[in-house]
This record gives structure tokens, C-alpha cells and sequence, in this order.
């Protein structure tokens, strides 16, 4: 394979890669919001013939959309009822209100929640409690923070609904909720473990508190923290059909979308059942109006704007020249997808990126051995764009938030001071990721 089939374009090749490249950029920039940017991408192509109608809605991952849907509705109805507050609480009085007990069940909470919600939900629910308990402790919240960051972003690399990226390459090749749980949580496991056994040695002299802050946490009622208990079991119920359908999905027959979509129905049911008709009506409006429909746009836009690059066959190019590049191997095809993954989702969103590389990826397969020979790159891919939001301050969604958060309450968390800690924390992660990615299939 020649290198120069990167530069074997026609126009329209070439007008569809400067069009995207211009909307990336936009996008980037944040000068524009997001959904507009592709969208407005998206009809370009169809206004200027790149693909037609058709080709553009037919690119449209309906799966990632309804399973994006569902979750973000069930995830606020959850939230009503206070239960992740309560975890939290009743986590900081498990440990005596101990700093650095704190610390650990604190992370390991937004780990384990972020497998499970979206980051930016997690720690605008746990940042929030950090914070009120760190004031009682009359201790600085930043090392908290930090581990929370972190934390989140690779919880989330677990499960398939743990992040965006996931979510896309779960659907896109068909993989269900046990083939995510079964290859990645070990290194999940393994890199949060080392890394809060990190964070409690070098802060285990400078996070301690006198007894009496102590004894003032261990007096919040963490029961108070619950706002709604019917609601709280109604969700449970619901939460636990809903893993329990993404797990035997494959067996099932039923994509994940449709059992994500069918909870939500199901909870907003029995959220509102009994109430009086105007209660009903409004509480179903305001569930869904806390859905996220600007990432649902801004994942219909993109998902068309990737499609014509795919119709254009400059992702099949894109894919032969990587393969060039890595002369065949999956080895080094793996190596070289989970680090570049990891260094742009550090600069840039990984949620485009991933897209992007996806239908390239897939264009791949036959020349290194079919999908089953291929499986090492594609863990590759999502290990490395979501271990690599960890890299910078605006690597990853949830990191402005906490860093927001952190400000308001007037601890600003700095763009280098964030550095010094997040480059070795990536690189670490990402190294023992390329570790477990090799042991596991070379």
C-alpha cells in the first residue's frame, strides 16, 4: 500500500475534509455551541451534494441516541431522590469521618458511579458533598477534587454506558454490556487501585482533622439526604432491570437502546403514577426537559458529518494509510491507536474523535484478520480516549465541571497546577493499559 493514498482525493473529498476540519476546529474553539456547529456541518454536506439526505440520516446511530435518551432520563429521576448524596454521606461515616477514609470511599464512589451514570452527572452529584464535608474538616478539598477527576474519568472506561465513547463503539460493532464489563474492569480496577493508593501515600501526613470537625460529620443524617423514598425503590427496581437487560441483551435479542429507553418509560410511569393529571403532565415535562438535548443534536450532527466522510471514502484511505503506517500488525496498529487516542483526547473532545475514527477502524478489519483478530485496537481505542481525558484541565466534561464547582466555592483548581498532577496520572494509566492490552492478547 502506497502512503500517497492519503492524498488521493477528489474535490468533493477534499471540500468534505476541509468542511469538517473548519466545523472540529469550531468546535474546539467553543465559540459556538456544539450542537449547532454540527448540524449546520451536517446540511452543508447535503446543501453542497458530499452525500444526499438519505446517506446523512442513514448515518445516524439510533441505537447510541435512545440509549443516550433513556439513561439521561432514569439518571434524573434517580437523582430526585437523593440516593447518591446518601451514598456519599454514608460512605464519609463508614470511615469515622477519617480524612483519608474519606478520601478513598469518596473516590472509589465516583468510580464506581461513573461506570454507571455519565461523569459530568457524577461529580456534580459527589462534588457537591466533598465539598460541605472538606469545609466541616476544615481541610483544602483539592486533593479530593483531583481524585474525583480522575476517578471518573476511568470509572467511566468500565462499562458500555460509562462514556460517550464507549457508547459509541459498543454500538457501532454490536458489543454488548458483559463484553465491556469483562475486558475492561479488571484494568479499571487495577489503575484505581494504584491510583488511590498513590494519592493516600503523598497526602496522608497533610489530610488530617481535629476530632471535633470530626464528630460534626459524623452528626450529618445522611437519611435527610433522601428527598423522596418511594421514588428511591421505584428507581432501584428500575436501575436493576435495566443492567439486568443490558447484560443478557445478546440473549434477549433487544438492542440497548430500546431496554435504556423502556426503563425510562417504566420509571416515568411509576414516578408519575397517582398524581393528579396536571402533577403528571408536569412531571414528565420537567424529566424531560433535564434531558441532555444538546449532546443528543450534537451526536446527530456528528454522526452525519462522519457519515460523509465515510460515503467519500476518505476514511477508507485514512485506514489504508494507517495500515501502511503499522505495516500490518495488529500489535502495532493497537500500540499506536490507544496512545494517539489517549494524547488527542487530552487536547481535544473524544467524542468527535472516537466518531471519527470508528468507520476508519472498521475499514481496516479485513486486512488484519476480521473483526475477532482486530478486538485488541478497538479496547485500545476506548482505554485511550477515555484514560486520556485525565491528560489536561479541558480533556474531559467533567473536569470543567469540578473545576467550576471548585472556583465558585473558592478553591480554583489551575490549569498548570492541574497538569503537574494529570500528565502522570495519564501517562501511567494509559502505560499500564498498554500493559493489559498486551499481556491479555500477545
Amino acid at each position: 500500500m502506497e502512503l500517497q493514498t492519503l492524498t488521493d482525493f477528489n474535490a468533493a473529498a477534499y471540500l468534505a475534509i476541509g468542511l469538517v476540519a473548519i466545523s472540529y476546529l469550531i468546535l474546539f474553539s467553543e465559540k459556538i455551541n456544539r450542537a449547532v456547529v454540527t448540524l449546520l456541518g451536517a446540511m452543508l454536506m447535503i446543501l453542497l451534494g458530499l452525500q444526499t439526505q438519505e446517506e446523512a440520516f442513514a448515518g445516524i446511530d439510533f441505537n447510541t441516541i435512545s440509549l443516550l435518551i433513556g439513561m439521561m432520563a432514569i439518571v434524573n429521576m434517580t437523582e430526585h431522590s437523593g440516593l447518591f448524596q446518601f451514598v456519599a454521606i454514608w460512605g464519609a461515616k463508614k470511615v469515622h469521618a477519617h480524612p483519608l477514609g474519606i478520601m478513598i470511599i469518596l473516590a472509589t464512589v465516583t468510580g464506581v458511579f461513573s461506570a454507571f451514570l455519565d461523569n459530568v452527572t457524577t461529580v456534580l452529584l459527589i462534588v457537591p458533598v466533598t465539598l460541605q464535608i472538606t469545609r466541616k474538616l476544615e481541610l483544602t478539598p483539592y486533593p479530593y477534587l483531583l481524585l474525583e477527576i480522575f476517578a471518573a474519568n476511568i470509572g467511566g472506561t468500565a462499562t458500555l454506558i460509562g462514556d460517550p465513547p464507549n457508547i459509541l463503539i459498543g454500538s457501532a460493532l454490536k458489543l454488548s454490556f458483559m463484553d465491556f464489563l469483562i475486558t475492561l474492569t479488571p484494568i479499571v480496577i487495577i489503575t484505581m487501585a494504584l491510583l488511590i493508593g498513590a494519592f493516600a501515600l503523598i497526602w496522608r501526613h497533610a489530610l488530617t482533622s481535629a476530632e471535633r470537625n470530626r464528630a460534626i460529620v459524623m452528626m450529618i443524617d445522611e437519611k435527610e439526604s433522601i428527598t423522596d423514598w418511594a421514588l428511591l425503590y421505584k428507581s432501584l427496581i428500575v436501575l436493576g432491570l435495566v443492567i439486568a437487560g443490558f447484560i443478557s441483551a445478546e440473549y434477549i435479542g433487544l438492542e440497548n437502546g430500546v431496554i435504556a429507553l423502556g426503563g425510562a418509560a417504566l420509571l416515568l410511569m411509576l414516578y408519575t403514577w397517582g398524581a393528579p393529571h396536571q402533577t403528571r403532565d408536569e412531571r414528565t415535562e420537567e424529566i424531560f426537559n433535564l434531558v441532555d438535548w444538546t449532546t443528543i443534536f450534537f451526536f446527530c450532527g456528528l454522526f452525519m458529518m462522519v457519515h460523509g466522510l465515510e460515503v467519500l471514502g476518505v476514511l477508507e484511505k485514512a485506514g489504508a494509510w494507517l495500515l501502511t503506517l503499522t505495516e500490518g500488525s495488529v500489535q502495532k496498529t493497537m500500540a499506536l491507536v490507544l496512545w494517539v487516542s489517549a494524547f488527542f483526547s487530552s487536547a481535544i473532545d473524544n467524542i468527535p474523535f472516537v466518531a471519527t475514527m470508528i468507520p476508519m477502524l472498521k475499514s481496516m478489519e479485513a486486512d488484519l484478520g476480521g473483526r475477532e483478530a482486530m478486538m485488541p485496537v478497538w479496547w485500545a481505542l476506548s482505554l485511550g480516549a477515555c484514560f486520556g481525558g485525565n491528560g489536561t484541565l479541558i480533556g474531559a466534561s467533567a473536569n470543567v465541571i469540578v473545576a467550576g464547582l471548585a472556583s465558585r466555592e473558592g478553591h480554583p483548581i489551575g490549569f498548570m497546577r492541574f497538569l503537574i498532577w494529570s500528565v502522570p496520572v495519564m501517562l501511567l494509566s494509559v502505560f499500564i493499559a498498554s500493559v493489559y492490552l498486551e499481556m491479555l492478547y500477545f
